[in-house]
């Protein structure tokens, strides 16, 4: 097995970059342009606490649906498994992450998952809060508190594109509506998903939520429980078999852990017991999902062992 070192990240960054050419960067996000397509970063971060980092490490992208995760957790944390997927479901989906068709065309309107834009729209309703600004603020504090960073910030450019972009995703949240799948108004539901997707993090930021997941709920700062194993195990196994879109099975054999990735380039791995990972690379498939990051991915997998599937002997 191939041991983990930045000179090893460093080479891995390099036989990756290449798959950048076959991605594009998505222009709608605020300062996003070609200049960044070979941007290409990484942090490891063990359950011993140890980081590794390379490349682009320090770039900043908007979580944009990494945010699923915690949105995710905060919902499970307030109703609990059974509520949470009365208001969406939790098998994949072959549609594209934004589809509108899946809601109507189905046995049930509700959302398949809550690693698509309709889901997490839904997830986003179902946050505990007496506002909207209560409600992102206790999104943003329990992020603070996963990634040990309390100089996190929201960017206001990538919420007002948010904003300005939105009507596709307004489109799901008025149907919602229609079905009563949404338990707060469209706005109330959409505002808080715009502010959450566009929180700012590196590479590092996107690991220690990796991490948070491989250590069961726990940070490796503090031995406090933030969350129960239960739900734990129900975030891990939706993105396991959601997170990458209509490439999760694709990811779930060629890599093997969980996975959840953001149209930002961002992606957050977790390998339970081992490490988290955070990588960013802006230029993405049609699918949503960065290229170089993935090709990354599926290489340190390889090299590393990481496959939770084990490795079969021929």
């Amino acid at each position: 097995m191939q041991k983990l070192t930045e000179e090893y990240l460093e080479d891995a960054i390099e036989d990756s970059k290449p798959y950048a050419s076959s991605g594009q960067v998505n222009m709608d996000l605020p300062n996003f342009d070609e200049t960044m397509k070979d941007l290409l970063g990484v942090t490891i971060i063990t359950n011993e606490g140890e980081s590794f980092s390379a490349g682009d490490h320090n770039h900043y992208i908007p979580m944009q649906s990494t945010s699923k995760i915690i949105g995710l957790m905060l919902a499970l944390q307030d109703f609990g498994k059974d509520r949470v997927f009365q208001t969406v479901g939790m098998e994949p989906m072959g549609d594209f992450f934004n589809s509108i068709s899946q809601l109507e065309s189905y046995d049930t309107s509700k959302p398949f998952n809550p690693m698509i834009n309709a889901g997490a729209i839904a997830i986003a309703a179902l946050i505990k809060g007496k506002s909207v600004e209560n409600r992102f603020n206790r999104y943003f504090d329990f992020l603070k508190k996963i990634t040990n960073n309390n100089e996190l910030q929201m960017s206001e450019e990538v919420y007002q594109a948010e904003r300005a972009n939105s009507a596709r995703n307004r489109s799901l949240a008025y149907f919602m509506q229609s079905t009563g799948t949404l338990v707060t108004s469209v706005d109330d539901a959409l505002e808080l998903y715009f502010r959450m997707n566009s929180v700012m993090m590196c590479s590092e930021d996107f690991a220690r939520v990796g991490a948070f997941l491989a250590r069961g709920g726990m940070t490796s700062e503090s031995e406090e429980r933030l969350i129960p194993p239960h739900h734990l195990r129900t975030v891990k196994a939706i993105m396991m078999t959601s997170g990458m879109y209509n490439s999760s099975g694709h990811y779930a054999v060629e890599a093997g852990f969980p996975c959840k990735s953001g149209v930002s380039g961002s992606i957050i791995g977790a390998i339970p017991g081992r490490m988290g990972v955070g990588v960013i690379g802006p230029a993405i498939s049609p699918k949503g999902n960065s290229t170089a990051g993935g090709a990354l991915i599926k290489k340190l997998s390889q090299d590393l062992e990481l496959n939770m599937f084990g490795i079969e002997n021929t």
